[in-house]
């Protein structure tokens, strides 16, 4: 059966080493090819347009000054939907600390100077602000990877989750994708183990569907999903979830007003009429330096990877395929004598899903303007932009010790 699914997908030198393995891995490996999405063979011969876009036009984003004005209002809204249960976080965490100098799970990363701090440690302490300040624990859904999901794990349950109740947390993995030569073959990454790589952060929702953990709490109706790269991110902020439910659109985002016209963030705007995230690559320099007639870049408005989404819209559609992005990548490999190859240039293609893609999906966004030096803090390298120490100054600055 094996070898007949094999043969039909072009794909049986993937059992060169199978006759050499054990029983358990030679389940394993069937387990794996099991799980493979062969569709993504036509993708590769036959890729997506993600090239071109539409007709682009900013957005309206509600700024801080109009927050500030209603935020009673959307403080009160937000408060009843978490206290109704209707609010549980996602975080992605699916990487590790490679740009940081670490092996370990990203959000392992220790922030300290004096003494131990973690990423992961200091998203859970804003989150109980929240339990604070609503009265009741929201529901954390972490997303791990299969290369650090143990570790993950494990990391939490040493520091005894950092106060958050084990009820109300739950881990699930994504989904991989397995790693494709130039010409159509699969990768091995060991004699009975595929090439493979998380298949995107815009894989998030079906990951969730897959680990079938969401029966655990019946009420959720919105989706605070945020990456944990982030370290001043407000986690479901009340007010941002009150404003998204009061807007009565299916999506919310968090964002900044960029710091310059070219700064590496998406930009939220429109494309034939509906809302994307367009990634600062694919800004043309026309739009990126447009300025508008109060002397303000037309296009201003910086995602920073936290979205609310609507639970019923998710569903609507979860049926649909979401843009695949094949990105070509250097792969590691197992050739044909059963040596590993670390090639010195691209010799292949992974697949990738993106969640700024799940925003033109929901077809209404609500663009919500955070503080920069309040709420974002994103640790994405060790020195320079973007970094440890640029994360360490602004954590100091809002009064945390390190």
């Amino acid at each position: 059966m094996l070898k007949t699914l094999l043969e039909e997908h072009g794909q049986e030198h993937l059992l060169r080493f199978y006759e050499e393995l054990p029983e358990e891995e030679k389940r394993e490996f069937e387990r794996q090819i099991g799980a493979v999405d062969w569709q993504i063979l036509d993708l590769m011969r036959h890729p997506e347009d993600l090239s071109g876009r539409g007709r682009i036009a900013p957005t309206p984003f509600l700024t801080v000054s109009e927050i500030r004005r209603d935020r009673e209002r959307y403080l009160e809204a937000g408060r009843e939907a978490i206290r109704l249960g209707k609010v549980a976080a996602v975080l992605l965490a699916g990487g590790q600390g490679t740009r940081l100098g670490s092996d370990a799970p990203k959000g392992a990363f220790d922030l300290g100077v004096t003494r131990p701090l973690y990423i992961f440690e200091l998203l859970i302490r804003n989150l109980l602000d929240v339990v604070r300040d609503c009265g009741v624990y929201v529901p954390l859904l972490i997303m791990t990877s299969e290369k650090n999901d143990i570790a993950t794990r494990e990391f939490f349950a040493r520091h005894g989750n950092f106060g958050y109740p084990q009820e109300y947390l739950r881990f699930f993995r994504q989904d991989m994708a397995p790693s494709v030569s130039f010409e159509g073959k699969l990768f091995l990454e060991e004699k009975g183990r595929l090439a493979l790589s998380p298949n995107g952060n815009g894989g998030w929702y079906a990951s969730l569907l897959r680990a079938d953990i969401l029966k655990d709490f019946p009420a959720v109706e919105w989706f605070n999903v945020f990456s944990v790269d982030n370290v001043l991110q407000r986690i479901a902020d009340p007010v941002f979830v009150g404003a998204t439910i009061l807007s009565g659109r299916n999506c919310g985002a968090k964002g900044v007003r960029k710091a310059y016209p070219g700064e590496k963030v998406g930009v939220l705007c429109l494309e034939d009429g509906l809302p994307s995230v367009i990634e600062y690559y694919e800004m043309s320099a026309e739009n990126r330096d447009l300025v508008g007639a109060d002397g303000e870049p037309v296009y201003s408005f910086g995602v920073t990877l936290n979205y609310l989404f609507r639970a019923e819209k998710l569903k609507e559609i979860s049926g649909r395929r979401i843009p695949v992005h094949v990105v070509r990548k250097k792969i590691p490999y197992l050739n044909g004598a059963g040596e590993r190859v670390v090639p010195e240039r691209e010799n292949g293609y992974k697949f990738e899903t993106l969640i700024l893609d799940m925003v033109r999906l929901m077809e209404s966004c609500l663009p919500f303007e955070i503080v920069r030096e309040r709420e974002f803090a994103p640790v994405k390298n060790r020195t320079g932009a973007d970094s440890v120490e640029t994360a360490r100054e602004l954590l100091i600055y809002n009064g945390v010790e390190l």
